[in-house]
């Protein structure tokens, strides 16, 4: 397993657009990815879920990567996450 922290710089957190393009990297990705945030978690395929953590400017994440490609999975899904987020 994979794991990496990330603070949210943008100001509107995450919101539905970039919630949207999440939902799309990941799904890019056999291994399962999660969101943890203050001890919720959200599969990182799942929009509603994601939109539902109520993620802020401000806030440090977790994202966990489970399996067979979960090295390029994490990498990708960290560039995301420092390009949009």
């Amino acid at each position: 397993m994979k794991t990496f922290d990330y603070c949210i710089k943008d100001e509107i957190g995450i919101h539905a657009r970039p919630a949207g393009l999440l939902v799309k990297e990941a799904k890019k990705f056999t291994s399962k990815a999660t969101l943890l945030k203050d001890g919720k978690s959200a599969d990182l395929t799942k929009l509603m879920a994601i939109m539902s953590l109520g993620v802020k400017c401000g806030d440090t994440i977790t994202v966990q990567v489970e399996g067979d490609d979960e090295e390029a999975a994490s990498a990708a899904l960290e560039t995301f996450f420092g390009s949009n987020l």
